[in-house]
C-alpha cells in the first residue's frame, strides 16, 4: 500500500503534495523513487526535516510507535487502517495528538463511497424511522493460501494481531459504527483457521445489541467463494437493502409501531411501496479521495473524512468480538483495554506458526492466486 500511495502522489493526482522522502526497511523497495530522499529507519525520516506529513503504511503493530513518534515531532499524519491492533495501543496513539494544528487522519477509504454515504444519510435523516435490525453479510473478502503465505507477518497474532476482522473487515466495521452507532453488547463466534492454514480468524459471526433495542448481525469470511456483500436495514418505516451497489427501499405506508397499535383487524402487515434509491458519484479512487482530503485539511482546513481518533471505535468492536468468542460470553462495551491486551499477549505466547515465505504473483493483487 505504501508504494500504491507513493505512485498516486508521483502521478500528480494529489494537488499540493510532493513525495519528498520514502522509507522502508528493505532498501530495494526504494529504488523506484529516484527523486525522493531515502531512509530505512522511520526515526530518521521523521527527524530529517525533509517532510511536513507522513503516511504510515506498515504492518499493523508498527502503526502505534511510528505514529506517536511522528505526532510528537510535529508532523501531520495519515495512518493506514487499522490505526492500531488493539484499543490500548490506539488510545496511546490518539493521546499523542495534542496539537489542533496537526492533521491526524485514518485511511478508512470506504467512507468515500457514494453508496455508503447515501445509506448513512437515509439512516441519520430518519427515512427508515427507528432502526430495528441491521444485518450485514460480507463474504466477498476471499483470500487464497498463497496470499497468507506471502508475508511472515500475515495472519499471525504477533505480526498482524488477527485475521479477517483486523485486516479486511475493519472497513465494514468502521462503516457499521459510522452509520448505526456503537453497540452496547457483543456476542460472537470466531473460527480460527477454518478455511486456511493460519492461526487467526478467517470466519466470524457476531450479534450486536444497541441501547435503542436494535439488533445487528455481522457475518464475514475470507474462505467463501462466490462471496456476497449484502446489507439489510429494517426500521419502523421500512426496509433498505444494499447489494451489488443497488439500493432498494421498501417503504411502509404506516410505521409498524403505529400500525400495530391501531384497531385494524387481522394480521397482515402495513401496505408498502418500493423504490430504487439513486446513487450519484464515483465510487472509484477511494484511497486517492482520502489522501486528497488529508492534504486539503492541512492546506485549507477542510474537514476530515476519517479523523484518526474514530479508528478506536472499530477496534473496540473487533476486540469485543474476539473476547466474546474466546470467553464464550457476551461482552459489554466499552471493553477493558488491559483485558484485551492480556488476551492478545496470551495468543502471541501460544503462537507456533512457521512460515516458508512464497512470492505472491496473484492476477488481481492480493485477491486471487
Amino acid at each position: 500500500m505504501g508504494g500504491y500511495h507513493a505512485r498516486m502522489v508521483l502521478s500528480g493526482a494529489v494537488p499540493g503534495c510532493v513525495l519528498a522522502a520514502v522509507c522502508d526497511t528493505d532498501e530495494g523497495k526504494l529504488l523506484p523513487y529516484t527523486d525522493a530522499d531515502w531512509f530505512t529507519d522511520s526515526r530518521d525520516i521523521i527527524r530529517s526535516g525533509k517532510i511536513d506529513a507522513l503516511l504510515i503504511a506498515t504492518p499493523h503493530y508498527s502503526h502505534t510507535p511510528i505514529g506517536i513518534d511522528a505526532l510528537r515531532a510535529g508532523l501531520h499524519v495519515l495512518v493506514e487502517k487499522p490505526i492500531s491492533v488493539h484499543k490500548a495501543d490506539a488510545e496511546k496513539l490518539v493521546a499523542a495528538h495534542r496539537s489542533k494544528k496537526q492533521v491526524f487522519a485514518a485511511m478508512f477509504n470506504q467512507r468515500t463511497d457514494p453508496v455508503f454515504q447515501k445509506i448513512r444519510s437515509l439512516v441519520k435523516g430518519g427515512e427508515l424511522g427507528e432502526i430495528r435490525r441491521v444485518q450485514w453479510t460480507i463474504t466477498d473478502w476471499f483470500r487464497s493460501q498463497a496470499y497468507y503465505d506471502s508475508g511472515g507477518w500475515r495472519a499471525t497474532w504477533a505480526g498482524e494481531g488477527g485475521g479477517v476482522l483486523i485486516n479486511q473487515c475493519v472497513h465494514n466495521i468502521d462503516l457499521f459504527q459510522w452509520i448505526f452507532g456503537m453497540p452496547e453488547k457483543v456476542r460472537a463466534l470466531c473460527c480460527f483457521g477454518r478455511h486456511h492454514d493460519i492461526e487467526v480468524e478467517d470466519d466470524v459471526s457476531a450479534i450486536f445489541e444497541f441501547s435503542s433495542g436494535a439488533v445487528g448481525v455481522l457475518v464475514t469470511s475470507t474462505g467463501e467463494a462466490p462471496g456476497v456483500n449484502r446489507l439489510e436495514v429494517s426500521g419502523d418505516l421500512g426496509r433498505l437493502t444494499c447489494e451489488q451497489r443497488k439500493l432498494t427501499f421498501i417503504r411502509n405506508e404506516v410505521g409498524t409501531a403505529e400500525y400495530s397499535r391501531s384497531t385494524r383487524e387481522g394480521y397482515l402487515p402495513p401496505a408498502t411501496w418500493q423504490a430504487e434509491i439513486p446513487v450519484t458519484g464515483d465510487a472509484g479512487n477511494q484511497h486517492l479521495k482520502v489522501l486528497v482530503n488529508f492534504i486539503r485539511a492541512i492546506l485549507h482546513g477542510e474537514a476530515l473524512i476519517a479523523p484518526a481518533e474514530e479508528g478506536v471505535k472499530s477496534l473496540e468492536i473487533i476486540n469485543a468480538i474476539q473476547l466474546s468468542s474466546f470467553k464464550d460470553r457476551t461482552m459489554t462495551l466499552p471493553v477493558s483495554s488491559a483485558q484485551y491486551a492480556a488476551f492478545l499477549r496470551g495468543r502471541i505466547a501460544g503462537s507456533t506458526p512457521v512460515k516458508k515465505l512464497v512470492p505472491y504473483h496473484g492476477s488481481r493483487g492480493n485477491y486471487l492466486a
